[in-house]
């Protein structure tokens, strides 16, 4: 039962922890506070819960208990603050200030979450280390989830979020909502962070599940919230338009067991066609606005020509592998490449997508990348290479630590060697 608990309390903690540091943030204007009081109420329930049993609503009962600790703190700095201006009062005999002095900030944002994501996306840090310190205060991202995402070492980006954070304290960085003529300068990094949590929800990196829906619907919804608060930026749309169209595969992507189903394998008649019409829509809106060549409507095109087809068969490849040809010429990236060498295999033939494959080899960020022995070994298995296919997909599945794309790949790499055996 204490275990079961445990579980419960860790699972609520990666996801909710960002609302209640978004909104104790709101109320304190101070980030690092807010984590500290969202900690304290984690350790408030670490203490009750397992012996006094769950609450009925423990997503509730925890916003609660961190309100009532910043409300407390806010009223013993109010405390101080009446107590200075008494002190002055008396030393120079000039009238004290009136209860709210400060300037009203024009919060052109209105939502907690988000407005922390611009927020954290302070234009004094260098963009990946705003999107890294962002990751970790609002994704419920592990600092290892977020080195996968970069394709870079844990401990580099955990250096990055100190740096951070000590850079925003040394130059005094209020935490407060940008003007709404503020936010374009931050929103380059605003939509990487969205897109990064929606991958880590798409794909987890480690764990038991294949998905994490839970950060797909929140990054989902910071996209809605975003493209209305923004209407005229082509990428919004564009990225919103790639997250709906991604999302709408959601229920074939997956077993009832819980086991991975790879695309050509999803029954598409699951995939959510409402979704994909609004997918479509938006992209057609970036597309309107001027954004049609731009990075994230460009990943955009690429779903969409796998939401149009009805049919795994159908699906047009040779138009994926150019626009994945336009995307690595706009977002040069070896993961785009790898990318491309899948597109290529399906369109030109699987001898084209290794020869593409094979140049990646070399390229440090991906020494450590499940994905590439895994298309490496997709590919070979095609071309009839089958202990060399088995090879690749038992070394992906070493360097995976998601359970169930681990034991994808090791019955793949089973399968190789029972058809080498036939």
């Amino acid at each position: 039962m204490a275990a079961d608990t445990a579980r419960t309390i860790d699972t609520l903690w990666r996801m909710e922890s960002p609302k209640v540091i978004a909104v104790l943030t709101r109320m304190l204007r101070d980030v690092d506070l807010a984590e500290e009081l969202a900690q304290d109420a984690l350790v408030a329930a670490l203490e009750h819960w397992p012996r006094d049993g769950l609450p009925d609503n423990p997503a509730a009962w925890w916003m609660a208990t961190a309100k009532r600790r910043a409300i407390d703190r806010l009223r013993q700095q109010q405390l101080h603050q009446r107590k200075h201006e008494q002190l002055a009062y008396e030393l120079d005999g000039q009238a004290m200030p009136g209860p709210d002095s400060d300037r009203q900030l024009d919060d052109a944002i209105g939502d907690d979450l988000l407005r922390l994501v611009f927020i954290a996306c302070h234009p004094v840090l260098p963009a990946e280390s705003r999107v890294a310190l962002t990751l970790r205060l609002l994704g419920g991202l592990s600092t290892d989830e977020i080195a996968r995402a970069f394709l870079q070492p844990e401990a580099t980006v955990a250096q990055r979020i100190v740096r951070a954070k000590r850079t925003l304290a040394q130059k005094q960085i209020a935490y407060e909502a940008p003007r709404r003529e503020e936010l374009p300068e931050r929103l380059d990094a605003v939509l990487e962070v969205i897109y990064l949590i929606f991958n880590e929800g798409y794909s987890a990196t480690a764990g038991e599940d294949w998905m994490r829906p839970a950060l797909c619907a929140e990054a989902l919804r910071l996209g809605r919230v975003l493209a209305g608060l923004m209407p005229g930026e082509p990428e919004v749309f564009g990225l919103l338009a790639l997250m709906e169209l991604q999302a709408s595969r959601t229920a074939a992507r997956t077993a009832p067991d819980g086991s991975p189903i790879l695309l050509e394998a999803q029954q598409r008649a699951r995939w959510d066609r409402l979704q994909i019409s609004r997918g479509l829509a938006a992209l057609e809106r970036a597309v309107r606005l001027g954004g049609g060549s731009e990075p994230y409507a460009l990943q955009a095109a690429i779903a969409a020509c796998h939401a149009r087809a009805l049919r795994s068969e159908d699906t047009d490849w040779r138009h994926i592998a150019a626009l994945y040809g336009l995307l690595a010429r706009v977002l040069p990236s070896p993961v785009v490449q790898l990318n491309r060498a899948v597109a290529l295999g399906r369109a030109e033939g699987a001898q084209a997508g290794l020869a593409l494959a094979d140049t990646l080899l070399e390229e440090a960020a991906l020494r450590d990348y499940p994905a590439l022995p895994a298309v490496r070994g997709d590919l070979l298995e095609r071309l009839g290479r089958r202990a060399e296919a088995r090879a690749c997909f038992e070394h992906a599945a070493t360097l995976t630590r998601n359970a169930r794309e681990a034991a994808q790949m090791q019955a793949r790499a089973a399968a190789c060697a029972d058809e080498g055996r036939a």
